[in-house]
């Protein structure tokens, strides 16, 4: 990811170009993409959509130092759609990259527009036994 600065903006370009889409069957198709940068932020906008849509709590992604990938919904406790160990490292990077979280954990508010309103989610990395944890959480 070159440009950092930019990252935010592309997200939330995504989550326009994306609003109308169906989040869980984008998702389910995100680890064919070619470029795994764009992969990552377009991920990251289809998890915002998805839980906007379904009023979410929190969506949480683990990638393991070993590269197995989980991402779970709280109001559910069922799995989403993987986009798999490469992308998700991306996905880790983004969310670094917009929040500027340092070290082996943090917390970051994440304002985000979505055509024309704006969304406040909480961000959370949290790093564990060589793995990384990232997690959004939705307001209530």
């Amino acid at each position: 990811m070159k440009d950092k600065g930019s990252l935010h903006l592309k997200m939330q370009e995504l989550c326009d170009c994306f609003a109308t889409a169906d989040p869980l069957k984008e998702m389910s198709d995100i680890n064919d993409e070619v470029d795994k940068n764009e992969a990552a932020l377009k991920w990251l906008a289809l998890a915002a959509l998805h839980g906007v849509n379904n009023n979410a709590e929190k969506i949480s992604i683990t990638r393991s130092d070993d590269g197995n990938v989980t991402v779970t919904a709280e109001y559910r406790k069922k799995d989403l759609p993987s986009p798999g160990s490469e992308v998700a490292e991306k996905i880790i990077e983004a969310v670094t990259g917009i929040t500027h979280i340092d070290g082996d954990k943090g917390k970051s508010p994440l304002a985000l527009g979505i055509r024309d309103s704006s969304i406040d989610l909480k961000i959370k990395l949290k790093t564990k036994d060589g793995g990384k944890k990232i997690t959004i959480k939705f307001p209530e």
